[in-house]
């Protein structure tokens, strides 16, 4: 019996080995492509330390969302490659943020009503090694955004 249990300990043990290093190729390889997205469309971001980098192209000056906030937001979300996957109408969206994306909870913060950006999403903070819909596992995904409103 004692050498199942220690069977199946060290078993768990590699597998979570190899999942971290896994996931840490991932994050290399999202970096990369954040870092050469920002490079090649010239752009001013700031990463926040999670992955997420953020480009504030306006503030906004009103009131400023936290991660627990329902918003209004117009965006258009994008491959590296430009190519839409998603948008909301002209008229915006309503979201809270603790139903959304990690990218989106961490990120929307940044701005204040009547900001604008974009958020670069390594795919830890989007849609991850599953994916989603149209949206390949393992990701970058890029957000325009635009916060209308703090509810």
């Amino acid at each position: 019996m004692k050498s199942i249990a220690l069977f199946f300990f060290i078993s768990l043990l590699l597998f979570s080995c190899k999942k971290d290093e896994d996931n840490s190729q991932q994050a290399e390889a999202d970096e990369k492509i954040i870092q050469q997205y920002i490079s090649d469309h010239n752009l001013n971001a700031t990463a926040t330390g999670s992955g997420l980098y953020v480009v504030i192209e306006n503030p906004g000056s009103g009131a400023q969302p936290n991660a627990n906030s329902d918003v209004k937001v117009v965006y258009a979300g994008y491959y590296t490659d430009g190519n839409v996957f998603d948008q909301s109408s002209a008229l915006g969206a309503t979201f809270n943020l603790q139903n959304v994306i990690q990218g989106w909870t961490e990120g929307i913060p940044y701005f204040k009503e009547g900001g604008n950006g974009k958020l670069l999403i390594p795919s830890a903070l989007g849609y991850g090694a599953a994916g989603s819909g149209n949206i390949p596992p393992n990701t970058v995904i890029i957000f325009d955004v635009a916060l209308i409103d703090v509810l």
